[in-house]
Formats: structure tokens, C-alpha cells, sequence
């Protein structure tokens, strides 16, 4: 991939001079001087794919749950554009097969959509080939049903870790433009703790991959993490709104995250472990209403639209690695 700009905007081209996003995109230079504005992103599954129910739900069993994602995804529509708001969907090809009018609803709203992957795989159980497949198909499979390029992708469970930088060059190879999928803290299952908490380049021998990493905050010398999705549910928002003003006040953007599911406290409750139930049903109540609060309080947009800052800022380089 080369290191400029001039491929990507080939391929969104069709997309930045559409009426939609004429108004959304601003240049470099503007950016330079706005308000900062954080990256607001949706992980689009149903309930029932997450890593927490897998041992209840079988992949073979998905076509026979009952689907509630569309009825999720509308009321996070809705709120976005009361704010007057984009975000980044990352999507699973799966949806696009079997789910079409949700993707077609959220890039009909003008927002970005992005790949989760196939079948919601976690990078760390697929060999090299296997990946390359899912991460390939899924993009195939969103890019015919919306007729856009698709240039973001968020691994499942952020399950990029170290000893798996490995993926940055299969994206790179299947012509991903950039990667949020690292958590910069240290978690049994997930997190790359030495990675870079700003968006930055990750220079590979394959060519160079946009990275922008999941919301954090210190707190006594340790990485807390604060992007959302569980973590808004469980921890006070006070611990996530410290996180996006330290990000707005160094005048660097952020990237927050949430599943449709977790604003769906009528979803079913399924037979699992009581540790599982608190991570997974615990706060479902009250996550529209905080996210309605950092809306009211902080500006987002997609991760699309930063692409070209990037670009002109070489000091984000970082070499070989994610760290």
C-alpha cells in the first residue's frame, strides 16, 4: 500500500463529494483549528454473537435466535442524529448477509461503515490463511450491499495482540486502509498495553496501516480503559468522561465504542454463569441515556474523516510494530 493518500481517495471519491458527507468532511487545515472532535463507533452484532455466549449459542445456531439488532441500531440512528452526529459502524459480513437492512439503514443515514469481520471470529483462534479469508470476504460482502469501499476494520474483541502484529500485514495485503482494533492496557484476553494511545501509522514491510486505538485513562500510574461498551456500563461515567476530556484537552481525539445490544434491556437472557450475567446484562438500562450525556457534551465523528491528518503529521509514524 502506498504511503500517501492518493489510493484512498480514489476509493472514496464516489463517497466524500456525495451530498451527505460534502458538509461532514473538513480539510486538514481546517481541522487544525476546530474543536476536537472524537470518533464515535458501533460494533454491529446481534446479542446472542458476542464471546460471552458462545458456550450457550453455537455459531450453527445464529439463523435460529430471534434477531433484535435492527430495532437497536434504529434508536442509536435516532440519537446520533438528534446530535447531529456520524459514526464509524464496524459491521459483521455475516449482517450483510443475513441481516442486509441494517447495513443498508445505518450507510442510508451517511454513516461509515467499517468491517467487524465475518463470523465474528477472534483473530487469536485463526491461522494467517484463515483470517486473510474472513477479512476478505467481509469486505466483499459489505462493499456489494452498500456499493462503497469499506476501508476500516475492528478485530473481534479487539483480538489483535502482541505476537499477532502479523494481521496489520493481512489487512494491508486485502487493502484495508486502517485498523482500530488495539486496547492499550493490560487484560487477561485482550489489550496490547504497549501500543501508542493516540491515532498513529503503523509502518509495516508491506506497506503502512492507520491506527486508532480504544480510549484510555491513568490513574495512578496504571492504563484504565475507558472507550465504552462494558466499561461504560460497569464503571461510573465519570471515569469515561475523564477520558475524553484529557483526550480534549491535549487537543487529540478519542475512540468510543458500543454494541447495539447494550442498549436492548429486553433482549433474552440466556443460561450462563453469574459472573457472565453481570458483565453482559448488568447496566443495560442505563447505557442510551449515558451515551446521550457524551453526546451533550463532547463532539464525534467518524474515523474517515481523519484519515487525511494523518497523512500530514509524520511524528505518528511508529515502525514494524503497534507499539
Amino acid at each position: 500500500m502506498s504511503g500517501k493518500l492518493c489510493d484512498w481517495h480514489l476509493k472514496c471519491e464516489s463517497f466524500a463529494c456525495s451530498k451527505d458527507s460534502r458538509s461532514f468532511f473538513l480539510s486538514p487545515h481546517k481541522l487544525a483549528n476546530h474543536e476536537i472532535r472524537h470518533f464515535f463507533t458501533v460494533d454491529v452484532e446481534e446479542y446472542f454473537q458476542v464471546k460471552a455466549l458462545e458456550s450457550v449459542v453455537s455459531r450453527d445456531q445464529w439463523l435460529t435466535q430471534p434477531s433484535r439488532v435492527e430495532r437497536s441500531v434504529a434508536k442509536l440512528l435516532d440519537t446520533l442524529a438528534r446530535h447531529n452526529t456520524r459514526g464509524t459502524f464496524f459491521v459483521l459480513g455475516w449482517l450483510a448477509k443475513h441481516r442486509p437492512r441494517v447495513v443498508q439503514i445505518i450507510a442510508e443515514a451517511g454513516h461509515e461503515i467499517a468491517s467487524h469481520g465475518f463470523s465474528h471470529e477472534r483473530v487469536t483462534s485463526l491461522s494467517r490463511e484463515a483470517f486473510g479469508e474472513d477479512v476478505r470476504s467481509s469486505k466483499k460482502a459489505l462493499e456489494d450491499l452498500i456499493g462503497r469501499p469499506v476501508l476500516g476494520y475492528r478485530a473481534p474483541s479487539f483480538s489483535i495482540i502482541p505476537g499477532y502484529e502479523w494481521a496489520f500485514d493481512v489487512l494491508i495485503e486485502e487493502g484495508y486502509c486502517y485498523d482500530s482494533s488495539l486496547f492499550p492496557i493490560l487484560r487477561r484476553g485482550y489489550g496490547y498495553r504497549t501500543a501508542r494511545r493516540t491515532p498513529h501509522v503503523i509502518e509495516r514491510d508491506s506497506g503502512q496501516l492507520y491506527e486508532f486505538p480504544l480510549a484510555t485513562t491513568r490513574i495512578l500510574n496504571c492504563s484504565i480503559p475507558a472507550a465504552g461498551g462494558g466499561y461504560l456500563r460497569q464503571f461510573p461515567l465519570s471515569l469515561i468522561r475523564r477520558a475524553f476530556r484529557q483526550a480534549t484537552e491535549r487537543r487529540e481525539p478519542a475512540t468510543f465504542y458500543i454494541h447495539p445490544w447494550e442498549i436492548d434491556p429486553g433482549q433474552p437472557r440466556l443460561p450462563v454463569s453469574q459472573l457472565t450475567r453481570i458483565r453482559h446484562y448488568r447496566g443495560l438500562n442505563e447505557t442510551l441515556p449515558r451515551i446521550e450525556r457524551l453526546l451533550e457534551e463532547f463532539r464525534f465523528g467518524t474515523i474517515e474523516s481523519y484519515l487525511p491528518r494523518l497523512e500530514r503529521t509524520p511524528e505518528l509514524r511508529v515502525t514494524a510494530g503497534a507499539a
